[in-house]
């Protein structure tokens, strides 16, 4: 057992032990640090579950350090290396670009379960750098590079693994090595997918397809897919596959939101209960913040968590209406959610490119202004690698009862957007951040009407979402008031590639 074993709780020592015996039978021995190459035919599927705070993260990391360790190389969505027979690979996975990144803000090279159905085609004599980098090749002479560009790409390279990132430090764009993508034709070996609540059943089947071995790490406490009438698909696994993590970890054992989030588990709790427990620890931790009124200022980069979709959009309509937004237009520094990518089969290649970015349905997009041509649209993708690109664009604002949205301008296809300064509790899975506020007067209203999903009632559930999509600060807004900007909307504070991407399409009439 690897020396992060040395602060595992109990339970975590035994699934990882029990992860550790089901990688010896598919020739992975953390213990030994010996790999044997694939077995045709043998298959392992275990979830690891567990509460927020349970330490399902740390486990996550912990493995993932120990196969790298024992030589198991580590796949990602932007370069895979030649393919050796005796190769073992891993790929750590996630459902949306804010959850990947906030792995690979914890050390962990994680990336989304969409990019990994693409692999990027190089070109040849860029591919002999990224050889190099992986400990594949010899140090190549390649014409116009440098040799301190290589000793920059080198350097990046050993800091941050990512291949694309040193190769930008080397001072090439994307454009320059990227020649494509093209949609995964060979399965993978070992998978670990973190939210694994998010999962859909045709999901699970297609990773199943690419992983012989597939690692689940979930929240039984979060709310089932959208549309999902058999719940978590972890809840269909035999019982043996299933690693229950119950323990609130003790590096989180002091933290007030995750109390609250355990408080809810309590069957005889009621809502006017929970809120005044929401009050108490307001009283005694920063961290908890009873609110009067939404802050406007925060919606900008972390969204309002609402549940009905009513209270979302007059929430939108408030906060264009504080900054004095045109209908016409938006203005820089708008928050937008992607709603997905309107574009015919024959046009298959642009949104390949565009999804291998980030740009997929659900990513969250701030807007920096109108692109180069009409209808395109600069926009920074939070969460992914390469943030920044400029695609044609169809931003939909909706209006409170009007059925049809109002759309400021439009291309006549490509990425479609709905605002972002607020999105349901159910878009919410997956993400978090920094300060997050809770819309108490939808919580209290799914309690009235005595709801329940799953056998909980579902205000509990949308709560117990909501709040731990905190990861240090909780504001419980029970007032439907909203402040004034303290100042303009911005887009300085975000951070750029190294070597800013365009990926302007041509607009098809």
């Amino acid at each position: 057992m690897t020396e992060t074993a040395l602060i595992y709780s109990p339970d975590q020592a035994e699934a990882h032990d029990r992860i550790a015996e089901a990688l010896r039978g598919v020739g992975v021995d953390l213990d030994e640090g010996l790999l044997t190459p694939p077995r045709e035919g043998k298959q392992a599927v275990l979830a690891v579950v567990g509460k927020a705070g349970s330490g399902k993260t740390l486990l996550l990391a912990a493995l993932y350090r120990a196969l790298e360790e024992a030589g198991v190389d580590v796949v990602s969505g932007d370069w895979e290396g030649r393919k050796r027979r005796d190769r073992r690979t891993l790929a750590i996975l996630a459902p949306t670009n804010k959850a990947a990144s906030v792995l690979r803000l914890r050390g962990v090279p994680a990336t989304t379960i969409h990019r990994i159905l693409y692999t990027p085609v190089y070109d040849p004599e860029y591919e002999k750098i990224a050889e190099w980098l992986a400990g594949n090749g010899d140090r190549p002479e390649v014409e116009g590079l440098t040799d301190l560009a290589l000793d920059r790409a080198l350097a990046f390279y050993q800091s941050n693994k990512s291949i694309p990132g040193a190769l930008a430090a080397a001072g090439l764009r994307g454009s320059d090595f990227i020649t494509g993508w093209k949609r995964r034709e060979e399965p993978l070996d070992i998978g670990f997918v973190d939210e694994a609540s998010m999962l859909d059943a045709q999901q699970f089947a297609d990773l199943q397809e690419i992983f012989p071995t597939l690692l689940l790490f979930g929240d039984p406490a979060q709310l089932p897919p959208v549309k999902s009438n058999d719940g978590m698909v972890f809840e269909t696994l035999p019982a043996p596959a299933r690693l229950e993590l119950s323990r609130i970890h003790r590096q989180d054992a002091d933290n007030p939101i995750l109390d609250l989030a355990h408080a809810l588990a309590d069957p005889a709790l009621e809502f006017h209960q929970f809120e005044r427990m929401i009050e108490d620890a307001a009283k005694r931790d920063e961290r908890v913040q009873w609110a009067e009124r939404v802050e406007v200022d925060l919606m900008a980069r972390s969204p309002v968590l609402v549940w009905r979709n009513a209270t979302r959009i007059r929430l939108i309509n408030a906060f264009r209406a504080v900054h004095g937004a045109p209908e016409t237009a938006l203005l820089e520094g708008e928050p937008l959610v992607c709603d997905g990518i309107e574009l015919p089969l024959k046009h298959r290649k642009k949104r390949l490119d565009l999804e291998a970015r980030g740009l997929i349905k659900g990513a969250q997009v701030i807007y920096l202004g109108p692109g180069k041509r009409p209808g395109f649209s600069r926009l920074h993708v939070i969460g992914a690698e390469d943030p920044r690109l400029s695609a044609a664009s169809i931003v939909k604002i909706e209006k409170p009862d009007e059925e049809e949205p109002f759309i400021p301008y439009a291309a006549n296809m490509g990425a479609t957007f709905l605002h972002g300064a607020a999105v349901t509790i159910h878009k919410a899975q997956g993400s978090q951040w920094r300060d997050v506020q809770v819309f108490a007067p939808d919580i209290y209203a799914a309690a009235r009407m005595g709801r329940s999903e799953a056998g909980q009632p579902l205000w509990k559930r949308l709560a117990y979402v909501a709040i731990t999509r905190a990861e240090e600060r909780l504001h419980w807004v029970v007032r439907n008031r909203l402040s004034k900007p303290t100042a303009p909307l911005r887009i300085d504070d975000l951070r750029a590639a190294p070597v800013p991407l365009e990926l302007e399409q041509e607009e098809e009439t």
